[in-house]
């Protein structure tokens, strides 16, 4: 019998078939040396109430299992997450969120490591959200932030989790937003998202954190041309890192070239002068007054509401992201579009129908029009 979806277009595909490894197979002995191998793990799931319960008593491992559930795409996970989520709100949002990002080879992990014991030092819990680039294969994190910051990790008062970006926007994981959300109802009070410093995800980070910095090196200029137009217009301090030793004049000389710079630009937040800072992540020189910049901060913009107000609009630039994410995983989730899909691809390709039209006709059956 012909399929009634099939378009006329479509060529019959009736010898090609899809082989899975562990998923099905026509051979019964593969089917259960499969079974055998990927058996399921003991049930140690926990409720939501017991998960928020630990959370805010600032148990590490449930928040790694909060986290780990916030991050997953299955749909009952979804549901128990949002569950979650809703009961942790009322502990959040009291952090200081930072986002730093940088040119490659400005050692923003040992920046972030020396700055984080620090912070952890004078009495305050981090948390560094890192954000890597995933593998195109796995999708997992290949960077290894915990092994790139060994004593903050054993730091009783740090928290660092190593995200996989799997694929998103500028490498930003979609689920850091939720992350920062319950990393604060665990208690930190200082959150640090890493971006990969590629792309767009400057952007993305600008818009969920209070303060974001760039690190950069001395003789960076090229590389800063390289870099998406207009990333020093997110920054509210720009940090010239590696100050030291032969290099601590020409990182002086670049610090006062960047400030003429910044001179003509107009600063991402209101009420407040972006300059530019020298520091040693090797030396922890000049790490402390950087603290004490991002304090300025935070006080200046508590004033003036400029917080507040940035705070009330990421908020609702969260929720359109979320309504355009959710529309666009509705729509390929569709039964008839994932049946619909390659035959519409396959006529776009092969010049048997424009996209409008492929697009058009796709739209009507998601809409039953």
């Amino acid at each position: 019998m012909a399929d009634s979806k099939r378009p006329e277009w479509q060529e019959s595909d009736e010898h090609t078939s899809t082989y899975m490894p562990g998923i099905s197979s026509t051979h019964d002995g593969f089917q259960k040396a499969s079974s055998k191998r990927f058996k399921k793990p003991k049930n140690t799931d926990v409720s939501v109430q017991e998960m928020v319960d630990q959370v805010i008593k600032g148990d590490r491992m449930m928040l790694s299992k909060a986290i780990t559930l916030i991050e997953s795409n299955a749909e009952h996970h979804f549901k128990m997450a949002q569950e979650l989520l809703g009961q942790l709100l009322q502990y959040s949002g009291k952090s200081i969120r930072i986002g730093i990002t940088g040119v490659p080879g400005a050692g923003k992990s040992t920046f972030i490591e020396e700055f984080g014991m620090l912070l952890c030092e004078l009495g305050h819990r981090v948390a560094v959200l890192a954000i890597d680039p995933s593998s195109t294969i796995s999708g997992g994190s290949i960077l290894g932030d915990k092994t790139r910051m060994e004593r903050l990790v054993r730091n009783e008062n740090a928290y660092i989790r190593p995200s996989p970006s799997s694929g998103t926007l500028g490498g930003v994981h979609r689920k850091t937003r939720e992350t920062i959300l319950a990393c604060e109802a665990a208690g930190f009070d200082i959150i640090i998202v890493e971006t990969v410093g590629v792309g767009q995800s400057e952007v993305i980070v600008r818009g969920m954190v209070d303060f974001f910095m760039l690190l950069t090196i001395t003789g960076a200029g090229d590389q800063l041309q390289g870099m998406k137009k207009g990333i020093m217009e997110l920054a509210d301090a720009i940090i010239v890192n590696k100050a030291d030793g032969d290099n601590k004049s020409l990182a002086e000389k670049t610090r006062k070239e960047y400030n003429q710079i910044l001179h003509f630009l107009m600063p991402p937040t209101k009420g407040w002068e972006t300059k530019a800072y020298c520091c040693s992540a090797l030396t922890g020189e000049g790490i402390g007054a950087i603290w004490n910049v991002i304090k300025a901060f935070r006080e200046n913009t508590r004033e003036s509401g400029v917080l507040e107000e940035r705070r009330m609009l990421q908020a609702k630039e969260w929720m359109y992201s979320q309504i355009t994410e959710r529309l666009e995983q509705s729509f390929y989730q569709h039964k008839e579009i994932k049946e619909l899909l390659p035959y519409y691809q396959h006529a776009v390709i092969n010049g048997h129908s424009t996209v409008s039209m492929a697009v058009d006709l796709l739209f009507s059956k998601y809409l039953n029009e």
